[in-house]
């Protein structure tokens, strides 16, 4: 196998991002008032959770999908540990100083299960079609056009991602029109984030493919998820 001298930082940098996203970000909803719109209420993760897409357009668009199919799963193997780690810290019984403190804990990492499984799930199926959707359009495109699969790609795997989410977290809980302006918020801001990264991408893109010497095709790439072989 092929040796790269940045492959692993970035798989390190996309497993933090992933985590960060999901276990501080959904401490906290927002509300902020955008002129000509109103107030937009959101998960404050939403602000950071498109940066992994980010990642997953450079890996893919310079490695291929099999190198970050392997990323991929490393956040979701982190994702179950932390959800294990989070469950068994806030059922540990406290010591008795640590009363006081108790609450919190629970308030900030004692996500339902429910939240936790669609969390894992969106991720894992969004992750996985953005990677596939700008593997098949770089083929398609010769390579060319880097922004309309970066973008492209985006929008399918975080349509994924939202609906995925915000239905399995929050379906027959929220009101179905709260539930829709919800899911579509999220989709949209995490989809602009991706939009306004663009120059940022073809940046590191750029740099990546002289530096590593690759720029792969997956003509010939088994795409099935289920597989850890690069």
């Amino acid at each position: 196998m092929k040796t790269y001298r940045y492959y692993d930082l970035i798989l390190g940098a996309y497993v933090c991002v992933l985590l960060c996203a999901n276990l501080i970000g959904p401490a906290k909803v927002s509300t902020v008032h955008v002129p000509l719109i109103g107030p937009v209420t959101f998960l404050a993760g939403v602000l950071f959770f498109p940066i992994s897409y980010l990642f997953g357009d450079i890996l893919t668009e310079v490695y291929g999908y099999a190198r970050d199919r392997r990323v991929v799963w490393s956040g979701f193997a982190a994702l179950v540990f932390a959800a294990i780690m989070a469950a068994v810290v806030v059922h540990l019984p406290p010591a008795d100083f640590w009363l006081g403190h108790q609450a919190a804990v629970e308030e900030i990492f004692g996500n339902t299960p429910r939240i936790i499984c669609a969390s894992i799930i969106a991720f894992w199926c969004g992750s996985f079609v953005n990677s596939y959707v700008l593997a098949k359009m770089k083929i398609w495109t010769g390579g060319r056009w880097l922004w309309s699969r970066i973008i492209g790609s985006t929008l399918c795997g975080e349509l994924v991602d939202s609906g995925l989410f915000m239905s399995i977290a929050f379906a027959g809980i929220w009101p179905t029109d709260k539930l829709v302006a919800a899911t579509l918020t999220q989709y949209l801001l995490k989809s602009g984030w991706e939009v306004i990264a663009t120059p940022l991408t073809y940046r590191v893109v750029a740099f990546l493919k002289r530096a590593e010497r690759e720029d792969y095709y997956d003509r010939d790439t088994n795409f099935t998820p289920f597989s850890l072989k690069a």
